[in-house]
């Protein structure tokens, strides 16, 4: 492991709580962030711990530690937090090991509905749980308004189009930005409960015996009640077929005490969120690319806007929805 000047001020900053334990500091898994995790391995070979690197001129780590009380408290798992040094940017961490539902999928397929019931569930309890937030919270400091949901969406053309060689001619320009702008507009105006930002297979642990963990959630803010669904029901990482979707909606539905006609609304919300937020990630795959020079991502960026393409093609009766679905089957056949 390269032994830089940071690396180096987290070894002594864990020196100081670790005490003579014999340990060793090894990478833990990759990011897009600035963040970094380190697996902390003890001799005795019993325990181990995590710790994030958060730089503090890049991240902000005390957002992880008030989201990660708030959603303790709303009866979501999460990481237990041994010591936090906010100011330096170290927090050492439960080691939740490293299965990722991701990962488990991979070797337990025959898991997945349970798993993703149980995710769905979850969510749904803590949404109820959160309806009020504590004042003060951080969470209600920041939202899903028009300009970050259009600012998400316009990351899509920058990226995943003119990055990659698709100028849009004027005409297609000026259509897609009503349309991006409209449906910002749209989505900004539903009613806001939390929304952990990232709820996918890659940020939820299986943890024998508890269910799920969630991590990486330093980022929740207000937002619509569907996004995390769609996060997590079209993961650009996972595939699913309509039925399995349409069944975790009915799960959520019941989850939340929502009778047929709330049930068709939020079929209605899932495909429009799909449409912003995948538009979103396949932009943000190619940014990680070419700014932060990590090409992990770009296998998914095609998959991710097929989403896009099956989202639009049940929103036909929109014409947004209908010019949108046109405009990309012209510029990205």
């Amino acid at each position: 492991m390269q032994e830089d000047a940071r690396t180096a001020a987290l070894r002594t900053w864990l020196g100081t709580r670790l005490g003579g334990f014999g340990w060793t500091l090894q990478p833990a898994s990759e990011d897009a962030s600035f963040r970094r995790y380190f697996r902390i391995r003890f001799a005795d070979a019993r325990v181990s711990l995590v710790v994030m690197d958060a730089p503090p001129d890049k991240e902000d780590c005390r957002p992880f530690l008030h989201v990660s009380q708030l959603f303790s408290a709303a009866g979501a798992h999460v990481p237990v937090v041994h010591a936090a040094d906010p100011e330096l940017g170290f927090l050492l961490l439960e080691d939740l090991g490293d299965d990722t539902l991701a990962n488990y999928l991979a070797a337990h397929p025959g898991r997945r509905e349970a798993l993703y019931v149980r995710a769905v569930t979850d969510l749904a309890r803590a949404q109820e749980a959160l309806t009020e937030l504590p004042a003060g919270s951080v969470v209600s400091t920041r939202a899903f308004d028009e300009d970050l949901l259009h600012w998400e969406i316009d990351h899509f053309r920058e990226w995943a189009l003119e990055a990659r060689g698709v100028t849009l001619a004027a005409e297609d320009r000026a259509t897609f930005e009503g349309i991006a702008r409209r449906l910002a507009r749209a989505i900004a105006g539903w009613p806001r409960t939390f929304v952990h930002r990232d709820y996918q297979s890659r940020n939820l642990m299986v943890r024998p015996g508890e269910g799920l963990c969630w991590i990486d959630f330093q980022d929740a803010l207000l937002g619509p009640r569907i996004y995390d669904l769609v996060a997590l029901l079209n993961d650009s990482y996972q595939t699913f077929d309509p039925a399995f979707v349409a069944a975790r909606l009915d799960d959520y539905a019941r989850a939340r005490g929502l009778d047929a006609a709330g049930r068709a609304a939020i079929g209605r919300e899932f495909d429009l969120v799909t449409v912003q937020r995948k538009l979103k990630d396949a932009g943000r795959f190619v940014f990680i690319d070419r700014v932060k020079k990590n090409p992990s991502f770009l296998r998914f960026v095609d998959p991710t806007i097929a989403k896009v393409r099956k989202s639009l093609a049940r929103l036909e009766d929109e014409p947004d929805m209908k010019a949108l679905a046109a405009l990309l089957a012209r510029v990205l056949p």
